[in-house]
């Protein structure tokens, strides 16, 4: 099935609901962000977390001193990169790793495969037009890939338009934060159950 990340968490009451509701990674923002959360209570809030929900901690362009003491600090499972870090920076940590790609308004298929290539240790990559500001980018793109096992796709999600995005293309992952808000920082349960519902409602097609 379709995993869901419900990325931006800032406290622990929504990671709780987050995780009840059947989200399967809840990410914690590192780097400069409205949704920035201090590693200190990122740690409290995984440690109250349920055993098998993934922990991912997000970093744009950190020094490696920062990342190393955050992922000691918060134990956090997996490791996501939203700036020009290099492949060989992302695979230093000796951790699972996510890198972003920036999707301009189209898709190009051609670039997003010698991303994937270039960063062949990837465990995934996340298509992603921005940095939590909901813009989206033109899925009709997304056909092209025959692909889907590592794509996680991001970007203006809502639980209004993630069926449409769903009927076009079944990426191994979604990830939602500013669609799934009631403000800046802090979740609106109904969205988050909404969104789950709506994506759990579309059967992947390999276990279908």
């Amino acid at each position: 099935m379709i995993r869901v990340k419900i990325c931006g968490v800032t406290n622990l009451a929504d990671a709780l609901v987050a995780a009840e509701l059947g989200a399967d990674a809840i990410g914690f923002i590192f780097s400069k962000s409205k949704r920035y959360v201090d590693p200190e209570l990122a740690r409290e809030i995984i440690l109250k977390l349920p055993p098998f929900v993934t922990t991912v901690g997000v970093f744009a362009n950190e020094e490696e001193s920062y990342v190393r003491k955050v992922i000691e600090m918060t134990g956090v499972d997996v490791i996501q990169f939203h700036g020009d870090e290099s492949p060989s920076y992302c695979a230093s940590f000796g951790k699972r790793f996510i890198k972003r790609v920036k999707i301009q308004q189209e898709v190009d298929a051609e670039y997003v495969n010698s991303v994937m290539k270039t960063y062949s240790k990837a465990s995934a990559v996340l298509l992603d037009p921005g940095a939590g500001d909901g813009r989206s980018f033109n899925w009709a793109g997304l056909q092209g890939f025959s692909c889907r096992e590592k794509i996680i796709v991001a970007g203006g999600l809502t639980p209004d338009n993630i069926g449409k995005l769903l009927e076009i293309f079944k990426p191994y992952a979604v990830d939602v934060s500013s669609g799934v808000e009631a403000c800046v920082g802090k979740k609106d349960p109904e969205r988050v159950k909404k969104f789950i519902n709506e994506v759990r409602r579309v059967k992947d097609a390999r276990f279908a």
